[in-house]
Parts: structure tokens; C-alpha cells; sequence
């Protein structure tokens, strides 16, 4: 399949190949990918050797469905959408023990779904995602292109998880294993959140922002490690001396501690969220 996309890949950026020219050939390994995405055979980023690495033919396959697709009309239920490609079958998410509430869980082709999770309404889950088993989507989120959520993760009301599908050769948002993420949390820009950490409420996490860790005295950026207990501070800013400014400005910066620090036990909180 990796040989089959990176020849389409070639055709399709030298212009050989396009949107009117393609043909049965062409779908039938579109599609083909596609079900290897939703089956979780293939992934747009996996860990290698303790970092995280997109896998570029992955994402170049998840491209070449957009522009080798013309837009048609299609039916949710009683409203008429446009895309290139129809939302996820369904019908078998009883029989791996998972569920979705009705009225706005949308699980776009391509998107991989674990068994035993909980996917609640509102909220969506793009092409190329990979959502781990016995993971929670709760109301209103969003879980971005290529991002790849761990099992057993609680992902709190509100919360966005971002989408990095191009460049191909970016990583996309990485949320490990058991990882709490509370209602309102935004993850962008291919940051890692680390296995079995906790992250507290409304917290930004991207790279742009530091993470001051202090387990291991060190300020971090783009990632989160292993079982931390996080969340929003501000520190001074270095604009702060401008007379506009009158008192100081702060902006904003994550705070992790060792996870044992939290008072309230995980299975409170994987409770509560439930």
C-alpha cells in the first residue's frame, strides 16, 4: 500500500495525475487506504524508539483523497453536506463494545475509533485521527486530522485537539495513554502530551508556550512529560516595562508537577467525567 501511494503521490504532484483523469485503479487504492485507516492498520504518526515521527505516505494518501475526489452532495440524516468524502460507517461500533450518543457525533471517513470508547455529542473526529480504546470524547470536541489519541484517555467537554496534516513531514498532536484532559483544554501544533499525566482546565498547551516542569527544573516546549499534573499560570512578561502596561503585563505559561501531587485519585476523575 506504501509503494501503491507514493506512485499516486509522484503522478499526482507532477500533474500527471488529477481529479478528472483518475480512475477505477486509482480508487480502489484510495479506499483501500481508507480502510486501513479506520481499521487502525496504518497510522499518520507512530512512536519510534521513544520519539514520535509522522509517517509522510500516510499523509500523502489522506491529500491525494482530497485531491484526486470531486465534491458531491450527501446525506446526514435529513441535512444535505458537500465534501469529497462520506462520514464513517457505523454499524459496527456495537460489536467492539463502543458508543456514540445521536443528534452530532461525526466520524469522518478515514478516522480510526478503538474499541470499548464513548463518543459523545456534539463532537468530531477528522480523517486520519486515531482515537485509542476505552478513550471518552466528551460534548462539543474536536479531534483534528492525523491526531493520535491514546487509550484510556478522558478527553473533558470543550476540549480541542488540533490538526497537523500538512507539512507531511509534521507530527501531528500526540496524546498518550491515560492521559486526563479537563473541559476546556486546547492541544496544537504537533505538541506531545506524556502518558498518564493530568491536565487541569482551560489549560493551553502548544509549543509556543513554555512548560515550566518542576520535577525536573527545566523549562520544556512542545511537549508535556509522562505523568504530570498540569495547568495554566502567568508569569511576567517582557513588555511589561512599556508605559502602556501600567502594573505589569504576564503571559501566560503551563506549570507541571509530579502527578502523585493531585489529591484527587484518577478513578474519581475518570467517574466524574463518565
Amino acid at each position: 500500500m506504501r509503494n501503491d501511494i507514493q506512485a499516486l503521490w509522484q503522478r499526482y504532484e507532477s500533474d500527471e495525475l488529477n481529479a478528472e483523469n483518475a480512475g477505477n485503479r486509482e480508487y480502489e487504492i484510495l479506499d483501500s487506504f481508507l480502510d486501513a485507516l479506520e481499521a487502525g492498520e496504518i497510522r499518520a504518526a507512530e512512536k519510534r524508539d521513544g520519539a514520535w515521527e509522522a509517517n509522510e505516505w500516510v499523509k500523502q494518501g489522506i491529500l491525494l483523497n482530497f485531491g484526486l475526489r470531486n465534491t458531491e452532495g450527501r446525506e446526514y440524516g435529513d441535512v444535505t453536506y458537500y465534501d469529497v468524502l462520506p462520514l464513517q460507517e457505523t454499524d459496527d461500533l456495537p460489536d467492539r463494545g463502543t458508543r456514540n450518543t445521536p443528534d452530532g457525533t461525526v466520524l469522518r471517513r478515514g478516522a480510526h475509533i478503538g474499541s470499548t470508547c464513548i463518543m459523545m455529542s456534539p463532537s468530531f473526529v477528522n480523517i486520519g485521527a486515531s482515537v485509542g480504546d476505552g478513550t471518552l470524547v466528551d460534548s462539543c470536541n474536536t479531534v483534528g486530522s492525523c491526531a493520535q489519541i491514546g487509550a484510556n484517555v478522558k478527553l473533558g467537554a470543550n476540549t480541542l485537539i488540533g490538526g497537523v496534516l500538512e507539512p507531511v513531514e509534521g507530527t501531528p498532536v500526540i496524546v498518550e495513554d491515560d492521559v486526563t484532559l479537563g473541559a476546556g483544554c486546547r492541544v496544537t501544533s504537533g505538541f506531545v502530551v506524556g502518558e498518564g499525566s493530568i491536565v487541569g482546565e482551560n489549560t493551553l498547551l502548544t509549543p509556543r508556550i513554555p512548560v515550566y516542569d518542576l520535577v525536573d527544573e527545566e523549562i520544556l516546549y512542545g511537549h508535556l512529560p509522562p505523568n504530570r499534573r498540569a495547568f495554566t499560570r502567568f508569569v511576567e512578561s517582557g513588555i511589561g516595562d512599556h508605559e502602556l502596561f501600567d502594573g505589569g503585563a504576564f503571559k501566560p505559561a503551563v506549570v507541571a508537577l509530579d502527578v502523585e501531587d493531585d489529591t484527587l485519585e484518577q478513578v474519581e476523575r475518570e467517574e466524574a467525567l463518565r
